[in-house]
C-alpha cells in the first residue's frame, strides 16, 4: 500500500520556474526608485547649501566673490598666455586697452573726489607713451614721456586759467600734480612692460613676471584666509596680514624658480632673486594703490571685473613690477645667451 502524507509535493513548495523566483513587484520597484531619487536630491541640496554658506563666509572675510573672480582670472590668464606664447605683438591689443582702462578708472575716481582731470587728453597722452615704448627706441620713449608729462601739466594750468572759476591756489597746484602723476603711474609703468616685450625672448620674461605676481597674490589670498591673524598695514589695508605675506613669498619664489628653470633657462638662484624682487615691488604696488583708494574714500576703482573690482585693482601689483622685471632681464639675460 502506498503511503500518503499531508506535506505538499516538491512542485508545490517551490516556484515553478527561475523567472518566477526573480519576479519583482512593479509598484515596489517604482517606490524604491522614488525613494532613491529623493535621497539623491536631498544630498545635492545639502551640498549646494554647504557650498553657498562656505562661499559666503569666504566672501565676507575677503570682500570678493571667489568663484566669479576665479573664472574671470582664468579667462584673462588664457588670453595673456596665448598672446605671449604664440604671436607676441598681439599682446599689444590686450595691454594697451587694459592700461587705458586703468587710466580711465583712476581719472574718474579723481574727478569724483573733486580733482580736475582732462580725461580725453590723458587718454591720448597715455596712448602715445604706450605706443612709443614698443615702436621707438629707449631714448625716444623717455623723451616722449617727459614731453607728455610737461604738456599735461601746462594744459591743466591753461585750462584752469580759461575757466577762471575762482578755484583756490592749493587746489590748482594739486590738479597740476595729478595731471603729471596719471601718465607716470599707469601708462608709463605699463609701457615698461612693452619695452621688455620687444626684447629678445622678452615675451617669456613678461610671462614670468605676470605669473610670479599672480602666484604671490594667490599665495597671499590663500594663506591670509587660512592663517591670517596679524595685520600687516592696518591703517592702509586691514585685511592684509603677515601670514598672507609669508604665503605670497613662498608662492612667488616657487613660481619664479619653476618659470626660470623651465621657461627662461636660467639657474635656480636667479629664480629666487627674481621672485623676491618681484614680491617686493608687487607688495609696494598693492599697498600703494590701497593707500590711494583709502585717501579717495573708495573700496574699488570700479566694478568692471566682478570679484576683482576694477582693472587698476588687478594692475596695482603688476605696474611697479614692470620696473623690476625689466631690470632683471638686463641683469640676467646674458646668462641665457652665454
Amino acid at each position: 500500500m502506498t503511503e500518503s502524507s499531508g506535506d505538499p509535493a516538491p512542485d508545490e513548495r517551490m516556484p515553478t520556474s527561475r523567472a518566477a523566483r526573480r519576479a519583482v513587484d512593479p509598484a515596489s520597484f517604482q517606490q524604491h526608485v522614488r525613494a532613491a531619487r529623493s535621497e539623491f536630491e536631498l544630498q545635492i541640496e545639502k551640498a549646494r547649501t554647504d557650498f553657498e554658506q562656505a562661499n559666503e563666509r569666504i566672501n565676507e572675510r575677503t570682500g570678493r566673490n571667489l568663484l566669479l573672480a576665479t573664472i574671470i582670472g582664468i579667462a584673462i590668464g588664457a588670453v595673456v598666455i596665448g598672446a605671449l606664447l604664440f604671436v607676441k605683438w598681439i599682446f599689444l591689443l590686450f595691454a594697451i586697452p587694459v592700461c587705458l582702462l586703468g587710466l580711465f578708472e583712476f581719472s574718474r575716481a579723481l574727478q569724483t573726489a573733486g580733482r580736475r582731470v582732462d580725461l580725453v587728453v590723458q587718454l591720448l597722452a597715455g596712448t602715445a607713451i604706450l605706443l612709443a615704448a614698443y615702436f621707438t627706441g629707449h631714448w625716444t620713449h623717455w623723451v616722449i614721456t617727459f614731453a607728455v608729462v610737461a604738456t599735461l601739466v601746462v594744459w591743466r594750468l591753461m585750462a584752469q586759467m580759461a575757466t577762471a572759476d575762482g578755484r583756490r591756489y592749493g587746489e590748482v597746484v594739486s590738479d597740476a600734480l595729478v595731471a603729471g602723476l596719471l601718465p607716470l603711474y599707469v601708462p608709463f609703468l605699463g609701457s615698461l612692460c612693452l619695452v621688455l616685450l620687444r626684447q629678445e625672448q622678452g615675451e617669456l620674461w613678461v610671462l614670468t613676471m605676470i605669473a610670479t605676481v599672480v602666484a604671490a597674490d594667490t599665495g597671499a589670498y590663500a594663506s591670509g584666509l587660512a592663517f591670517g591673524r596679524h595685520p600687516m598695514a592696518p591703517l592702509i589695508s586691514p585685511k592684509k596680514t603677515w601670514e598672507g605675506f609669508a604665503g605670497a613669498a613662498l608662492a612667488a619664489v616657487a613660481a619664479a624658480v619653476l618659470m626660470g628653470i623651465f621657461l627662461l633657462h636660467v639657474p635656480f638662484w636667479v629664480g629666487i632673486v627674481f621672485g623676491l624682487v618681484v614680491l617686493g615691488s608687487a607688495t609696494v604696488g598693492d599697498l600703494g594703490e590701497s593707500m590711494i583708494k583709502r585717501d579717495l574714500g573708495i573700496k574699488d576703482m570700479s566694478s568692471w571685473l566682478p570679484g576683482h573690482g576694477g582693472v587698476l585693482d588687478r594692475l596695482d601689483s603688476i605696474l611697479p613690477s614692470t620696473i623690476t622685471a625689466l631690470a632683471m632681464y638686463f641683469l640676467f639675460f646674458p646668462l641665457v645667451s652665454a
